[in-house]
């Protein structure tokens, strides 16, 4: 069920209002992420002397230069952490243009379903973003001890997260917000194990850029199914 949802979300990738979807969340990720690596860029130059004396090496004037270096290859690693929020975002931004599409091509028999106001959606995404960010941030004192295992358990967490709300959104769509938790935490197992499968490309630069517009429809694919069984 999973990875057919999957297949048939990457297949239609050719379609027009996937491509203006894509290109409209890749413009806001690279914003977003230029838009740190700006604040950290400007954080160095404000807060990092242009030199420094040190013992034995007198007046260094290269230590900026390298912390610049440094922060592009760190912005490049948190960047998977970063993308998480990304994708939580996109949810409530654009994953209604996205189930759009992925209905009238495999159901175009459903009728339309009611429009979420734009406040809403908004109001969603932003509960959602500040859910995921928190999150992660308290889990961070176990992503430190537990080494080696820290992105088996980024994926975990991120996975149930991402999981949970893009089910959650694709499914209040057509059935409310009740029904639409009742649904989900009967096949839990089943939206934990996708969301898992779209965390962990989340954390591979490039391909992290992609994953938020297939997740949106991956779960949309996933309702269908699920409800038809319910």
């Amino acid at each position: 069920m999973i990875f057919s949802a999957f297949l048939k979300s990457i297949a239609q990738f050719s379609d027009p209002r996937f491509r203006r979807v894509l290109w409209m969340g890749l413009g806001l990720t690279i914003l977003l992420l230029a838009a740190v690596y700006g604040l950290t860029f400007l954080a160095i130059g404000v807060f990092v002397p242009e030199s420094i004396s040190l013992p034995w090496l007198g007046e260094v004037t290269w230590v900026d230069n390298i912390l610049s270096g440094a922060s592009l290859a760190l912005m490049l690693v948190m960047s998977a952490f970063l993308m998480v929020p990304v994708a939580s975002a996109f949810t409530g931004l654009f994953l209604d243009d996205v189930a759009e599409a992925v209905e009238a091509r495999h159901h175009p028999d459903l009728p339309a379903p009611p429009r979420i106001a734009v406040l809403s959606q908004i109001r969603d995404a932003v509960g959602f973003f500040g859910i995921v960010v928190g999150v992660n941030i308290a889990a961070l004192v176990l992503y430190l001890p537990a080494g080696p295992f820290a992105p088996l358990l980024f994926w975990a967490v991120n996975g149930y997260l991402l999981g949970r709300e893009y089910f959650q959104m694709a499914a209040m769509r057509r059935i409310g917000r009740a029904p639409a938790q009742a649904l989900r935490k009967r096949h839990w197992v089943t939206i934990f194990m996708a969301g898992l499968l779209m965390a962990v490309p989340l954390s591979l630069p490039l391909i992290n850029l992609f994953i938020p517009i297939l997740g949106a429809a991956v779960f949309t694919h996933l309702f269908h199914r699920l409800e038809k069984g319910a």
